[in-house]
């Protein structure tokens, strides 16, 4: 029997891989034919996967966290060959939202176990998205957390910087438009996922975040206190967990498959957990455009596409919503 070919591309600064780097081709070594590449300054991993892929790899596994998972898809988007991932960054959310384990071992289960599916993409003002794109809240929070802290910490190293965020919250004025309509309001927070697990709240106004429906889910947060935030997220989080809509005035959401959003004053840009510079932000879905090994189905299913709810905008504070000719 053939070996199956597999390229491993290693991010040494991933949030906390340690000492697993090193003994991660060895591990692998067993189950595939593979090929070690390791990103540097001057080689990224996009460049890496595009390489390993170029040389024949079946199977290019990301070793890193969400930023490196995205890097590599890149370079993968709308080919046969697959993207497997060994999550070692900060908070592997991409992972989490696939069902792929935390522990080196349980991924690397599933890389020789698991099964090949189709899920959705999206490019973000030019780049590749596999998780989401944000700014306000979540951006600010994300990119003014230290390095040195995340690899400490973990996801932990969020929450001190996100408390005096919250003590300081500053609403934007944002138009956000569709394939047919503008939408005025403002807000705290805006979010535009391909996928994201329960944990990233300020994602999860819709019933499901799906990342095999062939749509992109906004969310708008427009709390503008530290009492208003705390109940906000707390319901966005009940309900995600409940797999139902927000209720909430202050939070709005719709599904489109591509959207131009504005900022006043402009916004950081967050993509896939790396900072993007500043609004406008322009993101289109490209649905199935990438294959990834996930637990097998009858073991751990992906999110299910959302049902037919309506978009939910009303209670937006400023909201005016104007329809495209």
């Amino acid at each position: 029997m053939t070996e199956r070919r597999a390229a491993l591309i290693l991010n040494p600064a991933a949030g906390h891989a340690g000492d697993a780097v090193a003994s991660l081709p060895a591990r692998l070594q067993g189950a595939f034919a593979l090929t070690v590449y390791e990103t540097t300054e001057d080689r990224g991993a996009a460049a890496c996967a595009e390489a390993a892929r170029r040389d024949g790899a079946s199977l290019v596994i990301a070793a890193g966290g969400d930023g490196t998972v995205s890097s590599v898809a890149s370079a993968l988007l709308g080919t046969d060959t697959c993207l497997g991932i060994l999550p070692l960054g900060t908070a592997n959310s991409i992972a989490h939202t696939l069902g792929i384990p935390s522990g080196l071992d349980g991924a690397m289960d599933v890389l020789v176990q698991g099964e090949p599916v189709q899920v959705d993409a999206a490019r973000a003002n030019g780049r590749t998205m596999v998780l989401l794109a944000a700014l306000g809240l979540h951006a600010d929070t994300v990119g003014e957390t230290p390095q040195d802290a995340k690899q400490r910490w973990g996801v932990l190293a969020y929450i001190g910087t996100g408390l005096k965020k919250l003590m300081s919250l500053e609403p934007f004025q944002v138009e956000i438009e569709t394939e047919d309509q503008r939408i005025h309001c403002r807000a705290t927070a805006v979010t535009i996922a391909n996928m994201a697990p329960a944990r990233t709240i300020l994602a999860q106004g819709p019933a499901v975040v799906s990342p095999t429906d062939g749509q992109l889910d906004l969310t708008i947060v427009s709390a503008t206190t530290l009492v208003e935030a705390v109940a906000t997220g707390l319901h966005l989080l009940r309900t995600a967990i409940d797999g139902e809509p927000v209720e909430r005035d202050n939070v709005g959401f719709l599904a489109a498959r591509k959207l131009f959003v504005t900022a006043d004053p402009p916004q950081h840009v967050l993509i896939d957990g790396e900072e993007a510079g500043t609004t406008p932000l322009v993101v289109e879905c490209l649905p199935g455009a990438l294959k990834v090994m996930v637990p097998r189905r009858e073991e751990v299913p992906l999110p299910p596409p959302a049902p037919e709810v309506e978009a939910k905008l009303e209670g937006l504070p400023d909201l005016e919503i104007e329809a495209k000719a």
